[in-house]
């Protein structure tokens, strides 16, 4: 695809026996980048055929392009975690990772401000009740349920259903990404995230109101440790398979697209199971018989990953803090090239 967005699909290896030995290093896949955990210390990700930008700079780079002063000065940023049973650690984890991630972007992206931070769930939260009606999408003001933060966490500072700057994200942010694991098993987090970003959700008076805007780079990060269809772990286990997402990933993209109006306008980074391509430490999921450890490859969210020019995958199982400080290069070109529609 000839523009760039960056999708972040975090995926669960589940359970707290998850494998964190290290992954290989980080190697290019298309348009797309991948890494493991245990990365070659640079501080910006490689895309292939997007030069690396500071997205701050009004000077002629080394490399002989024009970075300009234009650029993206403000960032919508969508998490859409996985709670169903096996996402205790995961979920533990990035919010270990998310103020080194926000600090780190805040940085890069000095010129930027007016962030917008939202959660939603892989399937229609039942604990949240701050919306009508409940509908999967819905961004979280408070959580419950087994391993959940149990909390309240609004107000926040824009006196919607979003996160800002101006909030005290270490706490807020905490609280709203802990969603526990009394989820659905049927997740389906790519309608999550385009039912979230679309009408009638996005409309004045609903509940997202105000988290998408038209001149901000879209950020979302995707967090789950199975395929979004239960086909696979269906025909290994001899049971019925699950729905999953309607639509393939050739229609997810074109929706999200349709969302943002240009395709470079949005960067998605997945961590999710991956393939052998990506390099990973993460298990093979076995649930057939109770087990909750490892991650199934998430065949279709890396197809619909790698269509876009800013597409960053990660796996599941390992630490996010590397994950996210090598993605914060690939969000800083985003925004550098960042095209406002209409």
């Amino acid at each position: 695809m000839g523009s760039a967005v960056l999708a972040v699909v975090v995926a669960s290896c589940g359970g707290t026996d998850n494998d964190s030995s290290p992954a290989d290093p980080m190697t290019s896949l298309g348009g797309v980048t991948s890494l493991g955990a245990s990365s070659s210390g640079n501080d910006e990700a490689e895309v292939t055929g997007a030069p690396k930008l500071d997205a701050n700079a009004g000077t002629m780079g080394d490399d002989g392009i024009d970075t300009g002063d234009d650029g993206c000065e403000k960032v919508d940023l969508l998490f859409v975690i996985d709670d169903s049973g096996s996402m205790a650690d995961e979920q533990s984890n990035l919010i270990a990772s998310f103020p080194g991630f926000i600090s780190a972007m805040q940085e890069e992206l000095a010129e930027t401000d007016g962030y917008h931070i939202g959660v939603v769930t892989s399937d229609t939260y039942i604990y949240d009740l701050a919306c009508s009606p409940l509908s999967v999408g819905n961004l979280i003001a408070r959580t419950g349920g087994a391993d959940a933060s149990n909390g309240i966490c609004t107000p926040y500072s824009s006196g919607l259903m979003y996160m800002t700057e101006q909030d005290n994200l270490a706490d807020k942010f905490a609280c709203a990404a802990q969603v526990g694991t009394g989820g659905d098993g049927d997740e389906h987090p790519m309608e999550a995230m385009l039912t979230a970003l679309s009408s009638p959700l996005i409309d004045a008076g609903n509940c997202n109101e105000g988290f998408l805007r038209d001149d901000a780079l879209l950020v979302v990060i995707i967090i789950t440790d199975e395929e979004d269809d239960h086909e696979t772990e269906a025909e290994a286990c001899d049971m019925t398979a699950l729905p999953g997402s309607p639509g393939e990933p050739s229609s997810w993209f074109d929706d999200l697209v349709a969302v943002k109006g240009e395709e470079s306008n949005i960067v998605v980074l997945s961590l999710v199971g991956p393939d052998a391509e990506a390099g990973s430490m993460c298990p093979a999921l076995d649930k057939c018989n109770g087990g909750i450890v490892g991650a199934e490859v998430a065949t279709r969210i890396l197809e619909f990953t790698r269509m876009f020019t800013f597409g960053f995958i990660g796996p599941v199982c390992e630490d996010y803090g590397p994950i996210f400080q090598e993605s914060i290069g690939v969000i800083a070109t985003a925004c550098d090239e960042f095209n406002p529609v209409g």
